[in-house]
């Protein structure tokens, strides 16, 4: 990747780190909307305004509603942007229309979509994807039935670059795709079979059927997810194949909603993690920059080193970035006590300064587990660890197991300054090689090697750490500082390299 490419992806990272990923589907999912309605007046689509704003009003009010209606009879805080969310998918699952029946049966969508968050949980999960379970059961009553009109070849002008952005930003190209390659060559081979040509099979896979707003919008909704990706391409394969395999079983056939329910069955099943009380115990300032939370679980959590936690940041005034936000879990598995490493430089989000108001007793949940951002199985592996500012948290845990394992490990450690240094104590303790470029010129304390002021590209990285070809390199921090450190990497010979980038949080 040359040096142009690097820059753009990585002012396309920071500025995409700006949203959390619940307000990015919701932004996206909003301009669709109006989207669709501008089609609707220039003759694209003919289901009448009016009849498009009614759907609207009603799926995003009753969603809304009803939710937190519920979130105060189970004394819960109520989520407002994932309702919002839920009303705007199903605005694009049901026809819209004034028939009585057909407004009862979105209506009924609405209401059983928000129920099922609450109803249909697992310590705070929600098992199944609360538009779908709204759209199925209201198939099962016969009021209405999901036509998943977002599948309409004018809606890809703004459909195609809204779902890259969120696969892109979730993280998800790989899962999307393994879905997409399933369920479209099951598709096309089925509509060759009926004497369509090569093009219009495609076209009609791809342009026709609820293909990318499924996926999009759909089968990559994390809370409804296993945590790990081997795991998520195996569920996108399988979720594929029942969404574009033709079936009919009586009371039930093959529907989009169903086949991501029966997706939304099986990552359950597979273990995946349930939300957990977090108990604060303390908190301390690791650097200028940087302060570490201490907390008790009110159950043992299940993770592998350099994994993340999501957390449920309830505040206000919003700051528009979202109340669940991710970050690294620097206690190693084994520990009684949860650690978390927190960037707090300026200007720090309203979600931030929520943890910061915390006092010790007070209770956060945390949503979800996962990442991969973990070492290799095999101990006898070495490791090439690179951190830039923030990005050492994810390694806390590693050096952790490393200990452990007396896994060879070096880890360079990029710094604006000395007093940047978090987690010194820990670094020392670890056994690790440790090798810090502080970009002032300072000295680092005397365990570290000093990799003086000269910018970490592939040849200084070479002479640094001369068998970089057969370790496996992890590189975390900014969005700008991965790309460029990935990309030296590999100049110098690294063939593994495995990134964890920090935006927008």
């Amino acid at each position: 990747m040359n040096a142009a490419l690097i820059k753009t992806k990585a002012r396309m990272d920071t500025w995409l780190g700006r949203f959390t990923m619940y307000r990015l589907i919701l932004w996206v999912l909003g301009v669709l909307a109006a989207y669709s309605m501008l089609l609707d007046v220039l003759g694209w689509l003919t289901f009448g305004l009016a009849e498009m704003m009614v759907h609207l009003a009603l799926c995003l009010g009753l969603t809304y509603g009803s939710n937190r209606l519920l979130a105060t009879l189970f004394r819960i805080t109520p989520h407002s942007e994932s309702s919002l969310i839920t009303g705007l998918l199903l605005y694009f699952l049901f026809w819209p229309s004034l028939g009585a029946l057909d407004l009862a049966g979105i209506a009924l969508a609405c209401v059983i979509a928000s129920a099922s968050k609450y109803a249909l949980a697992f310590r705070g999960r929600h098992i199944f994807n609360p538009a779908a379970t709204g759209a199925f059961v209201t198939s099962l009553t016969g009021l209405n039935v999901a036509t998943w009109w977002a599948a309409t070849p004018a809606m890809l002008w703004l459909l195609v670059p809204g779902v890259f952005l969120i696969v892109y930003r979730t993280r998800k190209m790989l899962m999307a795709g393994a879905f997409l390659l399933v369920a479209t060559s099951i598709i096309w081979v089925e509509l060759l079979r009926v004497g369509m040509t090569f093009g219009s099979a495609l076209w009609q896979a791809l342009a026709q059927r609820p293909l990318l707003f499924f996926v999009g919008f759909m089968l990559t909704e994390p809370l409804t997810l296993p945590p790990r990706r081997w795991q998520q391409l195996a569920l996108a394969a399988v979720v594929g194949v029942v969404f574009a395999v033709p079936y009919n079983l009586g009371f039930v056939a093959n529907s989009p909603e169903l086949a991501l329910l029966v997706g939304n069955a099986l990552a359950f099943l597979a273990g995946q993690r349930g939300g957990v009380a977090l108990k604060l115990l303390g908190s301390r300032p690791l650097s200028p920059v940087a302060t570490e939370f201490r907390f008790a679980p009110t159950r043992p959590l299940r993770y592998s080193p350099g994994q993340f936690v999501e957390l449920n940041l309830p505040h206000t005034p919003s700051d528009g970035k979202g109340r669940r936000r991710v970050f690294s879990i620097t206690s190693p598995p084994e520990a009684s006590e949860v650690t978390l490493g927190v960037g707090t430089a300026d200007p720090v989000s309203a979600a931030k300064r929520a943890l910061l108001a915390l006092t010790p007793g007070e209770t956060i949940h945390a949503t979800a587990i996962g990442g991969d951002f973990v070492p290799p199985r095999d101990p006898e592996r070495p490791v090439l660890l690179i951190a830039a500012g923030i990005g050492i948290t994810p390694f806390l845990a590693h050096l952790a197991s490393n200990t452990k394992e007396r896994r060879d490990t070096v880890l360079l450690y990029l710094a604006k300054n000395r007093d940047e240094l978090a987690y010194a104590d820990v670094l020392e303790a670890s056994g690790a090689r440790i090798i810090a470029r502080l970009s002032d010129g300072s000295t680092p304390p005397d365990f570290m090697e000093d990799a003086g002021r000269a910018r970490i590209n592939s040849d200084r990285l070479l002479e640094l750490v001369p068998d970089i070809g057969v370790r496996d390199v992890y590189v975390s921090g900014s969005p700008a500082s991965v790309e460029s450190l990935r990309s030296a990497a590999r100049k110098a010979g690294a063939r593994r390299v495995h990134v964890d980038a920090f935006a927008g949080y």
